[in-house]
């Protein structure tokens, strides 16, 4: 299966490189991720846990990084086994590009998946796949540019607030402030 798609993060390039590299950033990106460890130089072994219809499973792979153009782009690939699940690989190309709000993320997506998930059928793992996909980005947006903010909302409740109420920083504003 191929997935395509674009966002636009608003966030210079260097930031949403080093977020793309940061292994922190991208477990809690990852739905389901328990568990991701190593650098970008020596790749990441992880532990998702995933429901895709009626199969459950742990999966436990590695993930490395290839033709890497920093901060610009670089292919990376994985490989997990989800046990009598089956097992699941792919790549992923993504790269950066400057745009007006901030820097724009694409990707091209190849996935191919094995064992009891193939026998799900290809539109059930086309969907999910995708919906694994946009959530990973939209986590991943968040963790850059933090949550939306209410721009409805009063600023005297927000003086209101109790002191243990702090709103949550995305990754970004957490190194600033």
């Amino acid at each position: 299966m191929e997935l395509k798609g674009t966002r636009t993060i608003a966030a210079d390039r260097q930031t949403v490189w080093a977020a793309l590299n940061d292994p922190e950033v991208l477990k809690a990106c990852i739905p389901g991720c328990s568990e991701l460890t190593g650098s970008p130089e020596d790749g990441f072994a992880a532990v998702v846990t995933q429901k895709v219809g009626p199969v459950k499973a742990t999966f436990k792979g590695a993930v490395s990084l290839s033709e890497i153009d920093a901060p610009n782009s670089y292919v990376i690939s994985g490989e997990g086994k989800g046990g009598a699940a089956g097992f699941a690989k792919g790549s992923a190309k993504v790269a950066l590009s400057d745009v007006a709000d901030g820097t724009e993320l694409a990707y091209d997506v190849d996935a191919k998946v094995g064992g009891k998930l193939a026998q799900l059928g290809s539109r059930l793992i086309d969907g999910f796949a995708k919906k694994m996909a946009d959530q990973f980005f939209e986590n991943f947006q968040t963790q850059i540019e933090g949550p939306a903010e209410v721009e409805d909302a009063p600023e005297a409740e927000s003086d209101e607030a109790a002191e243990g109420d702090t709103p949550k920083k995305g990754w970004v504003k957490k190194l600033i402030g």
